[in-house]
């Protein structure tokens, strides 16, 4: 992953200190043509006018979409998420060569890295851009562009998989990257100017991996277009393609949106299974009998994969009345990752405020799309609610953003942070329904809660209060 209105034609044819710098920055941009009201009319609106069902029965995982839009405001719109002249201003706050910016040329099918050594320095990079026709790939431009981090939080509660992004600026007549596949669903946003675009048949489909096809093998395009500025495509990954800037344009930019990198059933089950058997194992005799001996060092083991596919079935069966699995790596990792959520100045949200819970006291949950109820696999009868990092002094989840999809590990830089972001708040399990009924209301009355007592109830309530995921109307 990227470190993920119009009519539409089928291929071939058709915190408080940034208040006042996004109020600038949204008043000189055109009106948004994308609906924040949530995660669902957020991607709507990404690929409007194709209906989401249509998405997703037509294309999703199988193949390419395009959508040419031929629309003044979808064009400025996506102008403001990034353009060139950003990158003047982007080089002063301290970018570095490789881990913020790459600067690359395909030459003879092969990808040649141009980066220089440290700090990005604004005028050597304009002088490969102008001089060598090098592409300047900007990563996750996110961390900087707080329209874009709108966009990619609402996306990532849309799929419940992090997306990351990167930018492409293209001068004219040159390629950046070689014939290659991803291994993310890929959503391309034209910005500025012009992309040739050409799309190859997989040759893995729906692959796990990045990798580069020579010319000779690729053969021949199944699609072959032109992006202009605001139109949107879409490609599943294992997709073979490339793209030049086409002469007489000045330049392109596009940003690469991605997600569902390593979000496969394959990955659900690896990571799945291993806390299935060992719930299994607490119940049933015949996962606790030893192996054979000498099983390790066998060559053949025929004779014990029949076993072992005896065993699978037993636990296939017990999956089918399994109503909730432990809680999983993969799970984790979103949650400790993904990116906080944009509130611009609404700094209310990140303190207590208003009336105190009290016992017929009517609450809401805040951050419905990022607070999550987990059963903790490694500590019996106990429930967490895992909440987003809340920041009253410097934002929410300010330095979550700064580091979104940049492979860092500053999660565990503080013994308090780690604990925060792995546990949350913990409850005894007999609190679940009662919170399964917050999560699953728009408002509830205090009184109402599934709990044996008052006290309880108002213990729950106040507790949330307290860590802002529930308010008082």
């Amino acid at each position: 992953m990227p470190k993920k209105g119009g009519k539409h034609a089928e291929m071939g044819k058709e915190t408080q200190a940034q208040c006042k710098r996004a109020k600038l920055e949204e008043a000189a941009s055109s009106p948004s043509v994308m609906s924040f009201e949530n995660p669902d009319s957020l991607f709507r609106s990404l690929i409007s006018p194709i209906k989401e069902e249509v998405f997703f029965r037509e294309y999703w995982e199988q193949k390419p979409l395009l959508v040419q839009r031929n629309d003044p405001l979808v064009a400025a719109y996506y102008l403001s998420l990034f353009q060139l002249s950003d990158l003047k201003e982007l080089c002063s706050q301290g970018l570095y060569y490789g881990r913020d910016v790459n600067v690359c040329r395909c030459v003879n099918g092969k990808k040649k890295v141009l980066n220089k050594e440290g700090k990005v320095n604004y005028m050597q990079l304009k002088k490969d851009f102008d001089q060598k026709k090098a592409t300047i790939q900007f990563h996750q431009p996110q961390r900087f562009k707080e329209e874009l981090w709108k966009i990619q939080e609402k996306l990532e509660c849309y799929f419940g998989s992090l997306v990351g992004s990167n930018v492409y600026i293209t001068p004219q007549g040159s390629q950046g990257l070689p014939p290659h596949y991803d291994d993310v669903e890929v959503f391309i946003l034209q910005l500025e100017g012009e992309k040739h675009w050409r799309l190859y048949k997989p040759t893995v489909h729906l692959a796990r991996e990045y990798n580069v096809e020579s010319e000779d093998r690729i053969g021949t395009p199944t699609h072959e277009f032109i992006l202009k500025p605001g139109d949107l495509l879409y490609f599943p990954r294992g997709t073979i393609h490339q793209a030049d800037t086409p002469l007489g344009t000045s330049y392109s930019t596009h940003v690469t949106i991605s997600t569902y990198q390593n979000n496969s059933w394959g990955d659900f089950l690896l990571d799945a299974i291993p806390g299935l058997v060992f719930d299994a194992a607490r119940d049933d005799v015949a996962l606790r009998t030893g192996i054979p001996r000498q099983l390790l060092l066998q060559v053949n083991v025929g004779d014990s994969t029949k076993k072992l596919s005896s065993l699978l079935r037993r636990l296939a069966e017990r999956l089918e009345h399994t109503r909730e699995l432990s809680s999983s790596d993969m799970k984790k990792d979103f949650i400790m990752h993904r990116l906080p959520p944009c509130l611009g100045c609404d700094s209310d949200a990140l303190t207590p405020g208003g009336k105190l819970p009290k016992i017929d006291s009517k609450i809401r949950l805040q951050f419905r799309d990022h607070a999550l109820i987990t059963v903790e696999p490694d500590q019996e009868n106990a429930v967490s609610v895992k909440k987003p990092p809340l920041d009253p002094w410097g934002g929410l989840g300010s330095n979550r953003r700064e580091t979104h999809m940049m492979g860092t590990e500053d999660d565990t830089a503080s013994e308090d942070g780690t604990s925060q972001q792995t546990h949350g708040l913990r409850f005894p399990l007999s609190y679940l329904d009662a919170l399964k009924q917050i999560w699953s209301s728009n408002t509830i009355n205090v009184k109402e809660l599934n709990l044996t007592s008052d006290e309880e109830k108002e213990n729950l309530a106040l507790s949330l209060w307290t860590e802002c995921l529930v308010e008082v109307i």
